[in-house]
């Protein structure tokens, strides 16, 4: 499949199919970083015999998912199929089955393309199987731990192991008459129910990922279902989070500006209602009427999509982002709006947190990458780079800098983004070497000042949503590198320890290797005259000169 004296990827073989070979020649298997190369090391994608084009085609996103090994102290002595055959697992099953939810709701396509389906009076047709039934059968392969990866296509989900070399799927799941949109793992889930999955129709489902995977029967089994038929709200999902430490809560984004709150304890079936909306152009939060309802609570964010929600590490704050462009920040737990503001033009398309909860990244259709600052409550930095919409964004967790003192006083940021220009960005952000444009004074020149500004932050009252900043007024950034990574426009992007994952959005995905220890270090030691020129940030010595130029960082070349 690849040449790899050159780096280029080669003309599929005529025995290979467009979808399992989808790459034309040109696009280069490597791209270089100043720690080293980042290697392509293989990818995965679906069968296109599985996928029904009738539905139309929704963006690919894609879910990172690993499950922990687990003891099951009831599992008899001996059997193979672990977890799935214990008889208090068995009952639980039969338990949650027999609530009613998820009684109606899909069909499913296996590995071999087969489908079966069950009509019923649901808008999604469709049937489910207790693990006991005569019917399940466990897999005897799976050893109930592993990385995978969730991602949707069309009206369906595949599950693919992240560490093998396959590029088909090891679990498929088709969704009759409506298409998955949206969702997220929980590897901290109490009672096994770790996978969240948001439809267009507007329903809403939690499964257990590992019951799925030693399950072979090709049916969803032990599914809870939520706001059935769209009974709550019947526009699309959008985006779909697990509170962290939430204790089992999710919260659901919907395409026409609200948001509910769940809580995966109760039960689904229990229909909540909710007062009017006063006002279409203000946040509100109301609460169901009946305590034992599901949702819990309203949030009506904004007037059109919610595009994207991404709560902070620690599930103090949760933000948003939609196609009115505002990026907004809420306190969880007091449910008021904190800070936010809006894209230099057009909607908002995706967010995310870094690590510690100080910066936030979004993107849209305005082509830029955005680093807000919640110390400051406002955008500190611009990313430039991009032709076309940004569809994703990232901090790189696992990433530090070869020039970290350890001390932490001086923190440098890896973070990612794609786009529909097909490409992936890297950039470095240091927040010491950036320089911010203090407040104009009537008829006077802008001065600036160095590191995170308190001098015209303090004055931004809480809950403000700012207007866009003028281009001139924000410190901008330059990638460390710009890579086509496929030919079709990019809609994710993750970090792992080992790797970077790249998904376009007609769902093939690809797994980066990150370079090797050996190299990292290697280039580190070097003294490398180019360094000067990888500066992504306004420095001290050239501010001056600055002062309404696109600062030039190094791309290098493939």
């Amino acid at each position: 499949m690849m040449n790899t004296s050159n780096g280029m990827i080669s003309a599929p073989s005529s025995s290979s199919s467009p979808a399992a070979n989808p790459q034309s020649p040109g696009i280069k298997t490597y791209f270089k970083t100043p720690e080293g190369k980042y290697k392509l090391h293989y990818e995965k994608t679906h069968s296109s015999g599985l996928l029904h084009y009738a539905h139309g085609k929704k963006v690919t996103q894609v879910t990172l998912a690993q499950l922990k090994e687990r003891a099951a102290p009831s599992t008899p002595t001996g059997t193979s199929s672990g977890y799935s055959a214990s008889s208090g697992f068995r009952s639980a099953t039969a338990r949650l089955l027999g609530t009613g939810n998820g009684s109606r709701a899909l069909s499913f396509v296996g590995g071999n393309g087969g489908g079966k389906s069950v009509s019923t009076s649901s808008r999604i047709s469709g049937s489910f199987a207790p693990s006991n039934s005569s019917t399940s059968m466990t897999n005897t392969n799976f050893d109930g731990k592993g990385t995978y990866l969730v991602f949707n296509v069309s009206d369906a989900i595949f599950i693919c192991d992240l560490n093998s070399q396959d590029k088909d799927p090891v679990k498929s799941i088709h969704f009759s008459n409506s298409n998955p949109m949206c969702h997220a793992f929980d590897p901290d889930a109490k009672d096994g129910h770790d996978l969240l999955i948001g439809l267009n129709s507007g329903d809403v489902y939690t499964v257990s990922l590992r019951q799925q995977l030693q399950d072979v029967s090709k049916k969803l089994v032990g599914a809870l279902h939520y706001n059935k038929d769209g009974s709550v709200n019947n526009s699309r999902c959008t985006s779909i989070s697990w509170v962290p430490g939430g204790d089992g809560a999710f919260v659901v984004a919907h395409a026409d500006g609200n948001l509910y709150v769940y809580e995966k304890n109760k039960d689904g079936a229990t229909e909540s209602t909710f007062p009017a909306i006063r006002d279409p152009t203000q946040f509100s939060v109301d609460k169901a009427k009946y305590s034992k309802s599901n949702p819990v609570a309203r949030w009506h964010i904004c007037q059109g999509s919610i595009n994207s929600i991404a709560f902070s590490n620690d599930g103090a704050h949760l933000a948003t982002v939609g196609r009115d462009g505002y990026l907004r920040i809420f306190d969880f737990l007091t449910q008021k709006l904190v800070c936010g503001g809006k894209s230099y033009y057009g909607a908002l398309l995706c967010c995310s947190w870094s690590m510690d909860g100080k910066y936030i990244l979004t993107g849209g259709e305005d082509d830029l990458v955005q680093v807000w600052s919640m110390d400051d409550r406002k955008v500190v930095a611009w990313g430039e780079g991009h032709n076309s919409w940004v569809s994703g964004v990232a901090f790189d967790s696992y990433w530090s800098s070869p020039n970290s003192d350890g001390s932490g006083e001086h923190v440098m940021y890896r973070f990612g983004s794609v786009g529909q220009d097909t490409q992936l960005l890297l950039w470095d952000l240091e927040m010491d070497e950036i320089v911010v444009p203090l407040r104009r004074a009537p008829g006077g020149s802008p001065t600036y000042s160095t590191g995170s500004s308190a001098h015209w932050d303090n004055v931004i009252p809480m809950g403000t949503l700012q207007p866009a900043p003028c281009k001139r007024d924000v410190p901008k950034l330059s990638p460390i590198i710009a890579h086509r990574v496929h030919t079709e426009p990019l809609s994710g992007l993750m970090f792992t320890q080992e790797a970077v994952v790249t998904a376009c959005r007609e769902g093939h995905i690809k797994i980066w290797t990150r370079p090797s220890e050996s190299e990292t270090q290697s280039n580190s030691s070097e003294a490398n005259p180019t360094s000067a020129l990888l500066s992504t940030s306004f420095t001290k010595d050239n501010k001056a000169s600055l002062s309404s130029k696109i600062i030039g960082g190094s791309t290098f070349k493939q």
